[in-house]
């Protein structure tokens, strides 16, 4: 069922963009740079949805935009108040990324700054950065910021993609959908700034976070052949969590209009294709190690790769704090004591506290460590209006005082609680002198700090410096089990932070382990940290970025859809719609046709109840049944006696169903199999499946056997469809039946029956009795009918047609498929057949109804 919590957002979504036209004697330039939030009004392209400008562009090829929440910029005021400074956030992973990249490959980036800039300001701000740091600053107004970034972003996604659901009675934890409408039109900001740079043609372009999460469907509509990326730095939520976000339908649709989507871990990348599957029913594969989604013709690839640090950055502060001698006023501040440190953001969600509490409950349990051992809590500042800070910062502190006034003495305070902005400097000081980083935090996509920690601790290479480790280098990790860089670090001991006993045994544990023990763990997290850096990340993803969009570039496009429902249909460039008086033209040169029809979804609609064929088709197809020349089936997956009973008026109609097919009445056995004794070995199996499964059903046909779980749980009905497909396989092991899994269905039919050996046989038979085809209608809409479009398509190289014969193998909907036509919905089948029962020769069935009356 669709989701209708997406109502109207016209002004906002639609993509309705203004007028983008061309003056006919002096184009217009559209400025570098627009400071001024609103439309795109100065664009010189009006092709609106196409890529194929003939423009020539002023821009270089190979070029990378990024596209982020926040430049990777430092902004300041200046000292005489007039104008601003800016310098590169050397810390900014968007930043550091660029080493990935190749050398002459161009970066520009599109964000927004950390500060408000005056509108006055603007636009000499927006010219400035583009000129000396290739950046494009979108400025968002206060207004629309502060229920895009505090109110959506922090209150409404945050929350949720951590797995907090706002069971909470405050109103400002609810969805609240003026909150989602300043996300929409904050992310359509930063797309009309990304218009004003790119060079659709060969541009990249990359999207990072939760913040632009429906950006990918302003530059999809506007560039239906762009090639884009899409990563995620925070984790994504189980579909159970997920599903209970009102817009779900809107963002998934939306990141699937990127041509790659990244994730940390496969966790994150398969809770999004469960909610892919359960509420868009898209089934991902995998092919040579890669996993896709084929989404109307696009496979869209799933990358799994967390990020890295960059180790020169690193060294780079270490040799900094080696200048300002951090370490050794760090050393002589804590000589004699064990340092135990942790790292994290002001957050609900990074478990400081638990920490805390895990180091009281170390220290009463092992009370040898009372007097020797420090934790070193440092607490980043907040990034944004989070939910209960407050709440959380008084609690820690609460923590804090309360450990230190029970365990502390002269000279010595277990827990030192920095609550401060610390300096990276200082921070790699921190890292030298600790012995152990814990890591507690309940949810996290990333966290680069063990990965900071190993580095650290690894020193610089060369160095006597102060900040290096004495020999043998060693390091010791206690992480959660719910952080993402957990799955790459093997040799830490990871926790469930909610069990603090267990933590403070895994805390015990890490200091009191032996140094050639920790030397082990630390040169295998090292070998891996140093290899998988941030470049790594960045080069692998680019990759990955330009073979998934290799196979697009090569396919006709068009966009279809309104609002986030807009989606781009890649299709082969040979297939095309048909063309009817051209059909209509062949039809009338041939002497010998055929025209073989699927029933539902072709002649009849899919949703229609009553099944049986109109007063219309019956006259159409009776018509075409009566010109001697044509040779005409319905080739269903129905069963027989339904359609023979349906199609009774139609004397000369052919039908193929299930096992057989007949004309004129004489029913013949296509295939080896005539004995059904295989479905009292099959039913039974379905069966207990059936009893498992709530929701699913058995569909006993003639000669085939179908279990459905359409209206089953997904993930739990595509496990039991697997493990039945197993079981099925095993007991039927010497029948002349085949099992098969499908959309929602497992079926068991005879081994040797399809619908595309229906329409060999109709052709052999043809050919056989002198009456070669050279004229062959095919229409079907599923895949059972792609057996038969697969056959049309070689019959003429298999001798079965003539060799000058007139194919037509018509697929109805614009989508995938072996045919090289389509029509648009069963309407257009009807009205093309009409066509050409107007051009049919019925006199031969006149005389015969003359003579028989």
């Amino acid at each position: 069922m669709m989701s209708r919590s997406y109502t109207n957002l016209l002004d906002l979504a639609s993509g309705n963009f203004p007028a983008m036209g061309r003056e006919s004697k002096e184009r217009r330039r559209m400025p570098r740079v627009m400071s001024v939030p609103g439309f795109v009004t100065e664009l010189d392209d009006d092709q609106a949805v196409s890529v194929s400008s003939d423009n020539p562009s002023t821009i270089s090829t190979d070029r990378m935009i990024i596209v982020a929440n926040q430049l990777p910029l430092k902004a300041k005021r200046r000292e005489d108040n007039k104008g601003w400074s800016f310098s590169w956030n050397e810390d900014s992973l968007l930043l550091q990324l660029k080493d990935g990249f190749p050398e002459d490959m161009e970066v520009l980036y599109v964000g927004s700054l950390r500060v408000d800039i005056d509108p006055a300001e603007q636009d000499d701000v927006s010219q400035y950065l583009l000129e000396k740091f290739k950046c494009v600053p979108t400025f968002l107004p206060p207004d629309v910021l502060a229920k895009f970034y505090d109110g959506f972003c922090k209150r409404q996604l945050w929350p949720l993609f951590h797995y907090m659901l706002p069971f909470s009675t405050d109103k400002s934890h609810r969805f609240d959908r003026t909150l989602w409408e300043a996300y929409v039109l904050a992310n359509k900001l930063f797309f009309q700034k990304v218009v004003e740079i790119i060079n659709p043609e060969d541009d990249y372009i990359w999207v990072h976070d939760y913040h632009l999460m429906v950006l990918p469907t302003f530059i999809r509509r506007r560039f239906n052949r762009v090639k884009m990326g899409f990563f995620l730095h925070s984790p994504f939520p189980s579909s159970e969590i997920y599903r209970t976000l009102p817009v779900r339908e809107e963002i998934l649709k939306a990141l699937l209009n990127s041509d790659i989507i990244g994730f940390h871990t496969f966790d994150y990348a398969r809770h999004f294709l469960s909610c892919c599957s359960r509420m868009l029913g898209l089934e991902y594969q995998s092919k040579r190690g890669y996993l896709g989604l084929e989404y109307y013709g696009r496979t869209i690839s799933i990358k799994i790769m967390p990020v890295g640090i960059h180790m020169g950055r690193i060294e780079s502060v270490m040799r900094t704090a080696d200048e300002e001698c951090k370490v050794r006023e760090l050393k002589q501040q804590f000589e004699g004591k064990t340092i135990l440190l942790g790292v994290d953001d002001t957050d609900i969600f990074k478990g400081i506290n638990l920490k805390i509490l895990a180091m009281e409950q170390m220290l009463r349990q092992h009370p040898k460590w009372q007097g020797r051992a420090v934790l070193v809590q440092i607490v980043n500042p907040a990034r944004g209006k989070g939910i209960h800070l407050e709440e959380i910062r008084a609690e820690i502190q609460e923590s804090c005082s309360r450990i230190n006034r029970v365990f502390g003495r002269p000279g010595y305070e277990p827990i030192v609680f920095i609550d401060r902005s610390v300096p990276f400097t200082e921070k790699v000081a921190y890292y030298s002198i600790a012995e152990c980083v814990i890591v507690t935090a309940v949810r996290d996509g990333m966290n680069l700090t063990p990965y900071e920690y190993i580095a650290c601790r690894q020193g610089i290479s060369g160095s006597e410096s102060c900040s290096n480790v004495s020999d043998p280098k060693k390091s010791m990790l206690v992480i959660s089990e719910f952080i993402g860089c957990s799955p790459s670090l093997s040799g830490a001991i990871r926790v469930n932070p909610w069990n603090v006993e267990a933590t403070a045994e895994a805390m015990n544990e890490a200091i009191s382990m032996g140094d050639g023990e920790k030397q082990l763990r630390h040169e295998k997290h090292y070998r891996y940290v140093s290899t998988h850096n941030v470049a790594y990340w960045s080069r692998s993803f680019l990759q990955d970025m330009e073979r998934a969009c290799t196979d697009l570039l090569r396919k006709r496009c068009w966009g279809i859809g309104l609002s986030f429902g807009f989606r781009v249909v890649a299709l082969d460039p040979n297939f095309k719609k048909l063309s009817i008086d051209a059909m209509v033209s062949a039809y009338k040169r041939a002497k010998s046709r055929a025209i073989l029809l699927d029933y539902d979804g072709t002649v009849m609609p899919q949703n229609s109840i009553n099944k049986s064929p109109s007063k219309e088709v019956i006259s159409i197809l009776k018509t075409l049944c009566a010109d001697s020349r044509n040779v005409v089936f319905i080739v269903s997956g129905r069963g027989r006696n339904s359609l023979s009973e349906w199609f009774i008026p139609c004397k000369k109609l052919g039908i193929a169903a299930e096992h057989g097919w007949s004309q004129s009445g004489e029913w013949e056995i296509c295939g080896k199999c005539s004995e059904f004794g295989w479905m009292q070995i099959a039913e039974p199996v379905m069966k207990l499946y059936t009893e498992a499964t709530d929701g699913s059903s058995i569909e006993r046909k003639e000669s085939a056997l179908v279990w459905q779980y359409r209206d089953a749980d997904l993930g739990f009905g595509s496990a039991q469809a697997k493990e039945m497909l197993d079981h099925l396989e095993s007991v039927l092991a010497n029948e002349p039946v085949a099992a098969k899994s499908g959309q929602f269905i497992v079926e068991v039919k005879p081994q040797d029956v399809s619908k595309g050996l229906v329409a060999e046989k109709i052709f052999s038979s043809m050919a056989e009795n002198g009456n070669q085809a050279d004229f062959v209608l095919c229409v079907g809409d599923d895949r059972s009918d792609e057996d038969m479009f697969e056959i049309v398509s070689s019959a003429i190289s298999r001798n079965i047609l003539s060799t000058n014969a007139s194919v037509f193998a018509c697929t109805v909907g614009q989508k995938p498929s072996k045919a090289k036509y389509y029509l648009d919905d069963t309407t257009e089948v009807i009205s093309m057949l009409e066509s050409l029962a107007e051009e049919s020769d019925s006199s031969p069935c006149i005389e015969e109804s003359g003579d028989s009356s």
